[in-house]
């Protein structure tokens, strides 16, 4: 066995045996994986295999049309030939209107990646696999390119081609300790030796916090216990002629596929069962659960009416073996957490399907930093202190129960409801809010009506669309109040803080004690990293003179992580987390500032107080920090007040405001508002796929200022000329919103994709954002949107349709 390696890889499964394939394509030689048993006797030997191409998001299709590609290519390598039915063909069923709709949706997003679905009647269903019933079946959705694969034959050859490339597979060897060492390297403990690493993987499955234990973290990950049984062989499938194909059923919770000439079919039960809560047996080892079919008599009873031929067949084998999830379902594919040189790729429930292209993904992020998708949808940061086991587990059983049921958009599930709060939660709760969840804090949507109020999901424009409206019209009119709930905010001190932050951003950084402004930070190949305020607090009774750095509520880890790995040893800075101390009250609208002088004794007036001004000061008695900046393009201060003191800054600015028609809003109202101003949002028009000019961020980036992280290579990429622009969309359409993710057309071809969309009720149009090929914009060529499947009529208009000079926000 190796002393030293580049790259350990912890784990024998599709996740680690994927990873290492991948890291020798990338060019990696100098790398090894370490299984305690044999590889694949995790999860992955029991795995019923599938491989779609269904994603929810874009980045999701482009893995999994990946892994395909590199299936079929094993399949048909000479020297290792996999075992892979690829074409067999899928469906998604659906028996309401609302789910036919978001087939639509995907079909519309999935053309974007080169992809193609099919939506298909109930009879074309039957058609195409004769074993179904047609009763209580609209239609589905038709993947041409699903099928299976043997699990370990597919791990096999990865790891024979990762060590035809130079890899080293250590079997029969467990890894019992991982130090990290002043130079952020790891040593590699094992019952056969130490490996000293520049870099860690955890691709362990079910047995993730074992080694995550090792390293100091926890992961969101839990097991549930899954069963899949085999048919004897259907007399009915050999007279088909043609594989059947494969089959997921959301009304009744299965899927099925065919294993020889007999059905595969696996159970998403409601008395599903979590499993290795209090710790997994050493010995559980290429084994399996007892089977436990009482558990899944009512899901199989839906499976007997939509097919009813299992009614007539016998079982041959019945297999329960533990499936991991994450808290939403998404698997945890890039850097852990508060560690340096230490990766994940774990979590993975559809391991099989598509972790061929997750191991891919992991790779390039190893390798290069980033990879070719933004792939913030599987980032293990997205989850942040409030993913505890208990926690996790509920969200777990959660998405179980929802296997195959898509999240409509506003929809908010409600396991694990409330898992952060603020002391105003209960009080907006009282005042009739409905609320949506950010980064697991709970945040105002919009006030309802009455407590019974629950709209309809769809992928249409819904009935809390008026409310939504008023409460915009009102902070265009009077004066609104909203509490951001989890905003990002770091405190960073130190001599050398503005030095530090100037080569953080591309753009001009202000120094001026009292004054606020906004920047963007690059990755490495000079795409769009991060987003943040930058507001210089004088020295006071409450701190010395410090910088609040704010961003995002779900870039919470992500920043820090950013942060604190480019903070050089000779620097003076230092960064505290205020995130969890302090919330944001906003007040917004043309009265806001009548309200701010009825409640403090500071002068509150344009020449005291300016556009982008920040200051200390007193809410009533509560003590606040108050910055002159707007998300609604209206006249607004965002309050930042202390969580002891929160309920009181509350309580002062709704009784000041009852004399100006003060009403509170919520997080739809802003959405609309920003998307009116040209405002962007992080991670849905802020990606790591873009660069700022091609974001159309040219204001903010200062080419000729001292050294920048991605500099250069911002310097080559744009030389080279814009692929992508993100421009704004009048969509001619009042049935529904562009959903992100849906694809833009020119002549039958996709041109572009929407990463935002709502409509302004302030300007009266339908509004939404597209990355869109350059020569297509300046052109000026006449585009559509594949909305839910019907074409729509798409403009391009100038951004910030809602008072383009800022007129507003700054009277």
């Amino acid at each position: 066995m190796k002393s030293r390696t580049k790259v350990a890889v912890i784990g024998g499964g599709i996740a680690g045996c994927s990873t290492l394939y991948h890291l020798t394509q990338e060019g990696w030689s100098d790398v090894v994986l370490i299984e305690r048993d044999e590889l694949t006797s995790g999860t992955t030997w029991h795995s019923a295999a599938q491989v779609t191409n269904f994603g929810m998001n874009q980045t999701m299709v482009g893995l999994k049309s990946h892994s395909i590609a590199l299936y079929r290519k094993l399949r048909d390598d000479p020297d290792y030939p996999v075992g892979y039915h690829h074409g067999d063909g899928g469906i998604r069923l659906a028996n309401t209107e609302a789910q036919m709709q978001g087939y639509r949706h995907f079909a519309s997003m999935a053309r974007g990646m080169g992809v193609t679905y099919e939506v298909i009647d109930a009879e074309e269903c039957a058609r195409r696999h004769p074993l179904i019933s047609t009763d209580n079946l609209l239609g589905g959705l038709w993947d041409g390119e699903d099928g299976d694969i043997d699990p370990a034959q597919l791990c096999q050859a990865l790891a024979f081609h990762a060590r035809k490339a130079g890899a080293e597979v250590y079997r029969q060897t467990t890894v019992t300790g991982l130090t990290q060492k002043a130079d952020d390297t790891w040593t590699v403990e094992t019952d056969k030796g130490v490996i000293d690493a520049d870099i860690v993987v955890n691709a362990c499955g079910y047995r993730v916090n074992e080694v995550g234990a090792m390293m100091g973290v926890h992961h969101p990950v839990a097991s549930m216990e899954h069963q899949y049984f085999v048919t004897d062989d259907i007399p009915a499938i050999a007279a088909a002629g043609h594989r059947m194909p494969l089959l997921r059923c959301p009304i009744s919770d299965y899927y099925s596929r065919q294993e020889k000439g007999g059905l595969l079919v696996g159970f998403y039960e409601q008395d599903c069962k979590t499993w290795g809560m209090d710790g997994i047996s050493p010995d559980f080892s290429n084994d399996l659960c007892p089977d436990d079919l009482d558990r899944v008599m009512d899901v199989l009873e839906g499976a007997f009416a939509r097919m009813p031929v299992l009614a007539e067949v016998g079982i041959k084998r019945v297999v329960n073996g533990p499936i991991t999830y994450t808290m939403d379902g998404a698997p945890l594919v890039g850097p852990i957490p508060g560690k340096r040189n230490a990766f994940c790729i774990i979590g993975l429930r559809a391991g099989l399907g598509e972790g061929g292209g997750h191991g891919w993904l992991l790779a390039q992020q190893i390798v290069h930093g980033e990879a070719c998708y933004d792939t913030w949808c599987l980032d293990p940061r997205r989850f942040t202190g409030h993913a505890n086991v208990e926690l996790t587990s509920r969200k777990a059983i959660e998405d179980y129960q929802n296997e195959f049921r898509f999240h409509f958009p506003h929809e908010h599930r409600p396991a694990g409801r409330p898992a952060k709060t603020t002391p105003l939660t209960p009080v907006l709760a009282a005042e009739g809010a409905e609320f949506t969840v950010v980064n697991g804090w709970e945040r105002v949507e919009y006030i309802k009506p009455d407590p019974a109020f629950h709209p309809t999901l769809s992928f249409d424009f819904d009935e809390a669309f008026d409310i939504v409206g008023a409460e915009v019209r009102n902070v265009q009119d009077s004066v609104g109040l909203c509490e951001v709930s989890g905003f990002n905010r770091f405190e960073v001190t130190g001599a050398d803080r503005h030095a530090f932050l100037d080569r953080m951003f591309c753009g001009a950084v202000t120094k001026r004690t009292g004054r606020v402004g906004l920047g963007y930070m690059l990755n490495h190949h000079g795409m769009v990293k991060g987003e943040a305020t930058v507001a210089n607090l004088p020295a006071s009774d409450r701190g010395p003179e410090r910088v609040w750095y704010g961003s995002a509520a779900a870039s919470e880890y992500h920043d820090m992580d950013w942060l604190q790995m480019h903070l050089r040893d000779d620097e003076d800075v230092h960064i505290r987390s205020l995130t969890n101390d302090q919330t944001i009250l906003v007040l917004a609208g043309p009265k806001s500032r009548d309200v701010m002088q009825a409640v403090s004794r500071a002068d509150w007036s344009a020449e005291a107080f300016p556009w982008l001004s920040v200051r200390e000061c007193f809410i009533g008695f509560a003590p606040a920090t108050v910055m002159s900046v707007s998300f609604s393009g209206e006249l607004a201060y965002e309050i930042h007040v202390p969580n002891a003191s929160l309920y009181a800054a509350y309580l002062a600015l709704r009784e000041a405001g009852e004399a100006h028609g003060m009403q509170l809003f919520g997080a739809r109202a802003v959405e609309v508002m920003r998307l009116e101003k040209g405002f962007l949002h992080w991670k849905a028009d802020l990606l790591t796929e873009f660069d700022p000019y091609e974001t159309g961020l040219d204001r903010f980036v200062k080419p000729d200022k001292g050294d920048f992280i991605g500099k250069e290579a911002l310097a080559r990429h744009h030389a080279s000329g814009l692929r992508k622009r993100l421009v704004t969309l009048k969509v001619g359409s009042t049935q529904g919103p562009a959903h992100p993710g849906a694809s833009v057309e020119l002549n039958g071809e996709v041109v572009g994709t929407i990463t935002s969309g709502a409509w302004g009720h302030r300007v009266g149009m339908n509004l939404a954002y597209a990355f869109v090929d350059a020569d297509v914009v300046e052109a000026e060529a006449k585009i559509a949107l594949d909305l839910c499947g019907e074409l729509v009529e798409v403009q391009v208009i100038e951004p910030c349709p809602y008072d383009p000079g800022h007129t507003r926000m700054r009277q």
